[in-house]
């Protein structure tokens, strides 16, 4: 496996974690369907929180909540849509960003609440 691909499944690893000590239930991760894909599927209070993770080694380039542009939001939101429907799911949703930055364990999180809503399409 290459080390980037390694390095994400730490981070992801080290996300869980974090998201099961402040106390969330974690419901799916790596989820599929098709081409529609949510990295962490969670719970919290009665809301169905989606977390889109994001592992870099460093913010040299960016921080890494840079990578989830608009593009990437709409896949999300597609992809919360099927897995709703899949799992006949009846909560209010909210859509989360999870930071992991670091080369090894202890990574730094940071959590971003809300990061983002979902778009109005005309």
């Amino acid at each position: 496996m290459a080390t980037h691909n390694e390095l994400g499944k730490e981070g992801e690893e080290a996300a869980a974690a974090y998201l099961e000590e402040h106390g969330y239930t974690i419901r799916h991760r790596d989820w599929h369907a098709g081409k529609k894909d949510l990295d962490i599927v969670a719970e919290k209070e009665g809301t169905l929180v989606i977390v889109e993770v994001k592992t870099r080694r460093d913010r040299r380039f960016g921080s890494p909540e840079e990578a989830v542009d608009n593009r990437k939001i709409r896949h999300i939101i597609a992809s919360t849509d099927a897995y709703i429907k899949h799992f006949k799911t009846d909560l209010p949703v909210r859509f989360d960003i999870l930071t992991v930055t670091g080369t090894k364990p202890p990574f730094h999180i940071a959590h971003i609440e809300d990061a983002f809503f979902p778009p109005i399409w005309n």
